[in-house]
């Protein structure tokens, strides 16, 4: 059982002295000193002959409106790798901890290593790293009967689960103890069909956040590309999460551009 285990994906540890951008991978983590300052975000030096970016949506989880107001010229930074390019010569950074299982690494049938966060009457909360925790509903805790989850775990506990499905647009995962243990050779029917609307109640109770305001760099560029930008339909006011990717990309171009010609 415990080779088929894939243990919790874990964030990149840097080699001790990185020589060049060859040397680096998504995810690692790095020190770096803070060369330049500027509107959109900041330039770190990593010691690789190469100065990477920083964009300031990436310097804390929470919202930075100016850039000079967290990062000096001269600072010491703990960064991660979040794109590199060697063709291009580019490195983009983030100040925000990456987690070690995205939506793209999920795939059904996979298993884990996790902790319960939390238990619901309908199952319990397993934590695998991911950007959401995942649900095992009370009838895939054990082929036996389980009137509440605190009969077959607790909080705390490392378990193993495997991944049944999930679905990034309802940020939802669906695990399985269950699918793990040896199987009964008398096993009594699932009596949980009541609970499974229970937990879809509690899934649909959940409201994804609201965007953030533009900034105000945001809406100099929005008012910058006026009718030239058009939303999906045609018609103008894109959503704000498009809206915002695209500024973002444009400011990374120039960043890009700058630091190539700089």
């Amino acid at each position: 059982m415990s080779d088929e285990l894939t243990p919790t994906a874990e964030l990149t540890t840097a080699p001790a002295t990185p020589q060049s951008i060859g040397d680096l991978k998504r995810k690692m983590q790095l020190t770096g000193t803070v060369k330049r300052v500027e509107l959109y975000g900041a330039f770190v030096d990593l010691g690789i002959g190469t100065d990477a970016i920083l964009h300031i949506s990436q310097i804390g989880q929470d919202r930075v409106n100016r850039v000079s107001d967290v990062l000096k010229e001269g600072q010491s930074v703990e960064v991660w790798v979040d794109r590199v390019n060697p063709a291009q010569n580019q490195v983009i950074l983030t100040m925000v901890e990456p987690v070690g299982v995205e939506w793209g690494d999920l795939e059904e049938g996979q298993v884990y290593t996790g902790k319960v966060i939390r238990l619901e009457n309908f199952g319990a909360f397993v934590d695998i790293g991911a950007e959401k925790e995942g649900l095992v509903h009370i009838s895939e805790l054990s082929h036996d009967y389980v009137k509440h989850p605190s009969e077959a775990i607790r909080v705390g506990d490392e378990v193993n689960v495997k991944v049944l499905n999930f679905s990034k647009r309802k940020r939802r995962i669906n695990l399985s103890v269950k699918a793990l243990l040896e199987r009964p050779v008398n096993e009594a029917p699932a009596r949980s069909s009541s609970r499974v609307e229970e937990s879809q109640d509690y899934y649909e109770e959940i409201e994804e956040p609201e965007d953030e305001p533009l900034t105000a760099m945001e809406m100099a560029f929005r008012s910058a590309l006026g009718d030239n930008y058009q939303g999906s339909k045609g018609k103008k006011g894109p959503k704000k999460n498009n809206f915002r990717h695209k500024i973002r990309s444009q400011q990374e171009d120039i960043l890009s551009r700058t630091l190539r010609h700089g």
